[in-house]
C-alpha cells in the first residue's frame, strides 16, 4: 500500500527513499530533524539546499539563523519541485520544515507545498 503521509517520526529509510529537512542556507546541521539527516542519512556539513545522501537539505533560515524571506523560500520550494521530478522513482518524505527552530507557523509551511508532485509525501493535515 502507498504510503500516504510522511511518518511522526523518521528513524529508518527506504532505499528509495529521502528525507527533507530544513536547513539553513551554511549547512551547519548541529540541531533538530538537520542533525538526525546528518547522523544518520547521508546530510553532509555545508549543504544548505539540495540533495545529500538520502537526505534534501531545504534551507528555511539564512546562514545568520534568520528566517529567509517569503520570494527565498518560494524559490526553494520550486527546486524541490524540479528535483522530485527529475527523481520520479524516489520517494521524498517531508518534514515539517520551518516549524521547529525557524518558527514559521505550520499553516504557512503547508501552503508552500500545496501543489507538491505526487512523490512528495507530506505530512498528515500538510
Amino acid at each position: 500500500m502507498p504510503m500516504r503521509h510522511t511518518p511522526e517520526r523518521i528513524s529508518k529509510l527506504a532505499p528509495d527513499e529521502v528525507i527533507i529537512v530544513g536547513t539553513n542556507t551554511a549547512g551547519r546541521h548541529g540541531a533538530g530533524a538537520a542533525a538526525q539527516a546528518h547522523r544518520h542519512f547521508g546530510l553532509e556539513l555545508g549543504i544548505g539546499e539540495g540533495l545529500s545522501g538520502q537526505s534534501y537539505a531545504f534551507p528555511t533560515l539564512d546562514d545568520g539563523l534568520r528566517q529567509r524571506a517569503d520570494s527565498e523560500l518560494r524559490e526553494s520550494v520550486q527546486r524541490l519541485f524540479k528535483c522530485a521530478a527529475e527523481h520520479p522513482a524516489k520517494k521524498f518524505l517531508l518534514t515539517k520544515v520551518g516549524c521547529g527552530i525557524a518558527g514559521y507557523s505550520e499553516e504557512y509551511m503547508a501552503s508552500l507545498f500545496k501543489n507538491a508532485p505526487a512523490n512528495i509525501i507530506k505530512p498528515l493535515d500538510w
